[in-house]
């Protein structure tokens, strides 16, 4: 049984960590492995896979923040393998169990005794030059806006064919619930429950007084476009990673995907204990 880990190579603790988990892993039987990358930062370079050959996983192991979590999940593309995070970080929200409980988190993973919280995602499709130009997925977060620029850009948003905002601003984020406590949080949106299914839209620095965060379905799809030449320059972020940008933008759709991401929870809290600890507290 081949169990992924995923470390945050940058954090001494997490390539701490990562060697401990692997060494339990082979000696109860199991075949630890990493990216090729992460293997050689931690020192074991004999356990890297490029992230193609990665295979047939049981499981996924993140140790780090919510950052390092993100990265499983995009490490794993469309595969539904379990994710067990161990917060190394500061908030985790999207672990499943604290540094000090990590091999009882494992134990009880391996053994199917964990509670599965799933979690939606969505779907990106970019046109560029009137060209497909990538499609993504994203646990947390689209995010279309300026780049690396200072200029503010111009966009149009619309819901199933619906237009309802044209504004100049610094973006627009389509967050899902996971994501309403991320970026789309920080810029004035709802906290909303994993249990909830649907998508949150969230201007960002409009200049326009009717712009308001909006709470739309799980059916819904939502189309953003670049309507005005000269304020073309918007770029696309997925869970906080730039895709490639060197052409003026034409349109993004963002709509609900049909895979969900599992994450193990053996803390016994759920998403309202969270709340109260890690951002309402």
């Amino acid at each position: 049984m081949r169990v992924l880990v995923v470390p945050n190579p940058a954090t001494e603790r997490s390539v701490i960590a990562a060697r401990t988990i692997a060494g339990w892993l082979a000696d109860h039987g199991y075949e630890p492995a990493l990216v090729t990358e992460d293997a050689v930062a931690c020192g074991m370079p004999e356990r890297g896979v490029a992230p193609s050959e990665i295979g047939s996983v049981e499981l996924v192991v993140a140790l780090g923040g919510d950052g390092t979590t993100l990265k499983a999940v995009h490490l794993l593309g469309n595969e539904d393998v379990p994710i067990l995070g161990v917060n190394l970080g500061r908030l985790g929200f999207l672990s499943g169990a604290e540094s000090s409980e990590m091999e009882g988190a494992l134990v009880s993973a391996l053994a199917g005794e964990a509670r599965i919280e799933r979690r939606q995602t969505l779907q990106c499709s970019v046109d560029v030059g009137g060209r497909s130009a990538g499609a993504y997925r994203a646990l947390n977060e689209v995010f279309v806006g300026r780049g690396g620029g200072a200029r503010v850009v111009e966009l149009e948003v619309a819901v199933n064919g619906v237009r309802l905002w044209r504004f100049v601003c610094d973006g627009v984020i389509v967050a899902t619930p996971t994501g309403s406590t991320a970026y789309a949080m920080s810029a004035g949106g709802p906290l909303v429950s994993p249990e909830v299914r649907g998508m949150v839209l969230v201007p960002v620095a409009a200049h326009y007084l009717s712009a308001r965060a909006l709470v739309v379905g799980a059916n819904d799809r939502v189309e953003i476009s670049c309507p005005n030449p000269a304020r073309a320059g918007a770029c696309v972020t997925i869970d906080g990673y730039q895709a490639p940008c060197r052409r003026s933008l034409d349109s993004v759709s963002v709509w609900a995907g049909e895979h969900d991401v599992q994450f193990l929870k053996s803390d016994g809290r759920g998403f309202y204990e969270i709340l109260a600890e890690k951002i309402l507290g």
